[in-house]
Order: structure tokens, then sequence, then C-alpha cells
């Protein structure tokens, strides 16, 4: 009677310890497809500010260099300058390169690193 007392409590505690397992790796798995949807619409985002931006300064630098070429007479010297303001901050952006990089690099690890709601909620409990 014992042994068998014994060899049912393994067992339960087997089929519990698979549940607990499983449902480990299926918390692991939501919480992962959680965080990389949120990572997709900041990118998402970013991406659909960063298109419609290109086309506004586009337009507007093409408006700055009729601009420039009507003050100063010449079509060259107006889209020169608007292409020497270009090339300054093409400039000034490598030297700050790195700092750019980091940007990004900490923004992707915070937002994959971020404490979910259920995440907040297990601490409180503990």
């Amino acid at each position: 009677m014992e042994e068998e007392n014994k060899q049912a409590y393994f067992t339960s505690a087997k089929d519990h310890l698979e549940s607990y397992v499983q449902d480990r790796l299926l918390l692991i798995k939501l919480q992962a497809t959680e965080k990389s949807a949120k990572l997709i619409g900041v990118l998402t985002g970013v991406l659909l500010i960063s298109i419609l931006s290109f086309f506004v300064l586009f337009f507007v630098s093409i408006m700055a260099g009729y601009f420039f070429a009507e003050v100063l007479n010449s079509m060259y010297a107006g889209f020169g300058i608007v292409t020497g303001i270009y090339a300054i901050l093409l400039g000034i952006l490598i030297a700050r390169k790195k700092y750019l990089e980091k940007f990004v690099a900490n923004t992707v690890v915070k937002i994959m690193f971020d404490k979910t709601d259920h995440e907040n909620d297990e601490e409180e409990s503990h």
C-alpha cells in the first residue's frame, strides 16, 4: 500500500512538473511575442515618420534651392548652398555616428527588456 502511495505521489509530482514547464514555456513565448510586437510597432512608426519627413525635407530643399537661386541669380549657387548645408549635416552625422548607434541600441534594449504589466503584477505579488 505504501509503495502505491509513493508511486502515485511521484506520478502526480511528475505531471505537475511537466504542466508547470509547459506553462512557463508558453509564458516565455507570449512575452517574447509581446515584446517583438511592441518593437515592430515602434519601428513601423519610426519608418512612416521617416518617409514622410524625407518627402517634406525633399520638397523644402527644392524650394530653398529655387529661393537661393532667385536671390543670387544663379541656379548653381542656389542649389550649391542647399547642397553645402546637407554636406555639413552629413559631416555632423558622421562625426556623431557612435552616439546615434548607442541611442538606437539602447532604445531596442529598453523595449526588449521593458517590464510588461504581467511581469509587474508578478513582482508585486512576491
